[in-house]
């Protein structure tokens, strides 16, 4: 007996992924395409980023997935993402900011404002940037969905680096306020708060470059023991 086919939730639809070359965001890349979206890829990680494209489609040019090289720090970068994005597929659905650094664990006293600037501008300066420009295009379409990749840092203190917390915090914030912005425009926005994920960005931080070592102290750290999220 064959498998029923998988129902294409996202058929026909349009998604822009930054940070979407690995961890977290490349799942979502396959996900969305497995449903039937139309992937846009905008990463600063251009080999990882050429190399999905081609694992998923059949090429950098294919139209079900394409990369745009794009810092999220940087303006007119993301507003060539969202452009690419539009003029290849006409429209832009689903914007997914979930490109994220963090820091080193440190206290208060060794606070160094260049670190501080650094995560700020990627985890919150980029979500700002990826909701203005993807609401230029989905206010006239009086529709759309804007995602952002928060943390349980956000409602869970004192396990992860202070400003690293202070900026999910931040992203909470911005999405609250978003929703009321936006949603008189049909434009929906949230944020997901995931646990502790063994992602490419926690291994470099955390020194621990074996799965199963992560997914240990991962699990330590958790209530419900037993139980670790992968990215997948």
């Amino acid at each position: 007996m064959e498998a029923a086919p998988i129902a294409k939730r996202l058929e026909g639809k349009v998604a822009l992924i930054t940070g979407g070359a690995s961890g977290i965001g490349e799942t979502t890349a396959r996900l969305f395409v497995q449903h039937g979206a139309k992937v846009i890829i905008a990463d600063i990680q251009d080999d990882l980023g050429h190399t999905l494209c081609s694992e998923i489609g059949t090429g950098d040019d294919d139209h079900v997935i394409s990369y745009v090289h794009c810092d999220v720090t940087c303006e007119s970068d993301v507003q060539n993402a969202v452009e690419a994005a539009v003029s290849k597929h006409g429209k832009l659905d689903i914007m997914f900011s979930n490109a994220g650094i963090t820091n080193a664990d440190e206290g208060i006293l060794d606070f160094d404002s260049k670190k501080f600037n650094r995560v700020f501008n990627v985890n919150v300066l980029g979500g700002f940037l990826a909701a203005k420009y993807a609401a230029k295009v989905m206010i006239p379409a009086n529709k759309g969905s804007i995602l952002f990749t928060s943390s349980t840092a956000s409602v869970i203190h004192g396990e992860t680096p202070h400003i690293y917390a202070a900026s999910k915090h931040a992203l909470v914030g911005l999405t609250k306020n978003l929703c009321v912005e936006l949603g008189e425009y049909g434009i929906r926005v949230n944020c997901i708060s995931p646990s502790g994920v063994a992602t490419p960005l926690l291994r470099n931080v955390s020194g621990i470059q074996d799965k199963k070592t992560l997914e240990d102290m991962i699990c330590s750290a958790a209530n419900l023991k037993g139980v670790v999220f992968g990215t997948d």
